[in-house]
């Protein structure tokens, strides 16, 4: 068990801390949610109703989704693009998808490199993009979600008010829903864009996000 730990302590930690801090957003939305209701003299309704509710769906996909669109451009990116100095970048001689031997595929992979890098055939290609497939059909689906819960959300407002409710494809067209899904992208892009850019000049000794405490700041695509 010990071990266990040891070898999957980051998942394990990030994934309480996750459950943890979900909990905690339910249990304040939900307590703003009734206090809305009271205010506009509705009876509040109960923690496990407002858990299958559109507002905590909502609340919950649009930042999710905008977190796996920031990993899926920065994985695309990265493939290309380079950052002299960074930790976040590949070595300035490696844009592009560099070689099979460099990616230790085909001839060159390994007795323990997973049997899908061995052969190339569909399930190959499949492999080698596996990651970013992955984090854009995540996106995919939250981004979806997010915008069927809002649109539920943003129609009982409407009718709230006295006003006709839209259709799903009218919803993506309105302030409402970009207004919601940019002020999360732009805080991603933000974060990334500055992580980037620190790496190159500051230093945490022991993280590999680090370059080494005593790398050049020039030193690019090294972890400490």
């Amino acid at each position: 068990m010990r071990r266990f730990l040891r070898d999957n302590g980051l998942s394990l930690s990030f994934g309480a801390i996750f459950l943890g801090t979900l909990a905690l957003q339910s249990l304040a939305g939900w307590k703003d949610y009734n206090e809305e209701l009271l205010a506009h003299e509705d009876a509040p309704i109960a923690y496990g109703r407002y858990l299958y509710s559109s507002e905590f769906g909502a609340a919950v996909m649009e930042n999710w989704q905008s977190e796996y669109l920031q990993f899926f451009l920065f994985i695309l990116a990265t493939i290309w693009l380079l950052q002299r100095g960074s930790n976040e970048s590949k070595e300035l001689d490696k844009a592009g998808l560099e070689s099979d031997q460099e990616q230790r595929v085909g001839k060159w992979a390994g007795p323990k490199s997973p049997k899908a890098a061995r052969t190339k055939n569909l399930l190959f290609h499949l492999y080698a993009n596996s990651l970013l497939l992955v984090m854009g059909a995540i996106f995919l689906a939250s981004w979806f979600a997010e915008s069927v819960t809002s649109w539920t959300v943003f129609n009982a407002e409407q009718i709230d008010h006295r006003q006709s409710a839209v259709g799903w494809d009218k919803y993506l067209t309105t302030p409402d829903f970009w207004e919601k899904s940019l002020q999360n992208w732009q805080s991603e892009f933000l974060a990334v864009g500055t992580m980037a850019i620190f790496t190159v000049y500051l230093r945490q000794r022991g993280s590999p996000e680090s370059k080494p405490v005593g790398a050049p700041h020039e030193e690019t695509a090294s972890s400490g």
